[in-house]
């Protein structure tokens, strides 16, 4: 199994960010954090690298739910979606995959809530 749902689409970052934060919007989910790694990078390392977001995101009803079942889950919110520049005007976009990052939980309940993210994070990524 792997842990992220990726999509490579044809067009410069800011453009495959804008889409991707849509794409969140029309699945419910909001972004609660933005952190531009290439920035961070070159702050605190003084290295350079191609662009590269993560955009925060949640869908505050499935948090809920999610939270209810497992009081704890909050050590893995929001979901992360990264955008990064691969080269050619061309991104990546990948958001994890909830199912994946919580086998570790053996909680039936939290892994049908999981299934639900995932899901709506598949059409996320699909719509792009």
């Amino acid at each position: 199994m792997t842990y992220h749902i990726s999509k490579i689409i044809d067009v410069p970052l800011d453009q495959a960010r804008q889409r991707a934060i849509d794409a969140l919007a029309d699945a419910g989910f909001g972004v609660l954090t933005e952190i531009d790694v290439r920035a961070t990078m070159k702050k605190k390392l003084d290295r350079d690298m191609p662009p590269y977001v993560i955009l925060g995101a949640c869908n505050p009803e499935m948090a809920w739910q999610a939270m209810q079942h497992e009081p704890k889950i909050g050590t893995m919110l929001p979901c992360n979606v990264i955008v990064r520049e691969i080269g050619d005007g061309r991104c990546e976009v990948s958001a994890v995959d909830p199912e994946a990052s919580m086998q570790a939980i053996e909680n039936e309940r939290l892994t049908a809530v999981a299934g639900d993210v995932r899901s709506r994070l598949e059409s996320v990524i699909e719509a792009l």
